[in-house]
């Protein structure tokens, strides 16, 4: 998934933030939409990095456990009905 694009446009959000950060992050720019779409960048990264991680541990857990079933079978076979 791609973070950004040269031609996306931009639109106005609410943003929510504590009076003191805002205060602090005043003292070092006036226009916060740059620091705010780096830092979102930024997210957006992480969590694909995150959901990357998770997606292969599961992808690895899921191999092991067919190498098991595999190897030993499964215990619902010994009470199959069939």
């Amino acid at each position: 998934m791609e973070t950004s694009a040269p031609s996306t446009r931009q639109r106005r959000v609410r943003l929510t933030i504590n009076e003191a950060q805002l205060a602090q992050a005043k003292r070092y720019t006036h226009d916060l939409s740059p620091p705010m779409a780096s830092l979102r960048a930024e997210f957006v990264i992480q969590q694909q990095s995150a959901q990357s991680t998770h997606q292969r541990m599961a992808d690895a857990c899921a191999t092991d456990w067919n190498a098991v079933h595999r190897a030993v079978g499964s215990l619902a076979d010994e009470h199959s009905t069939l």
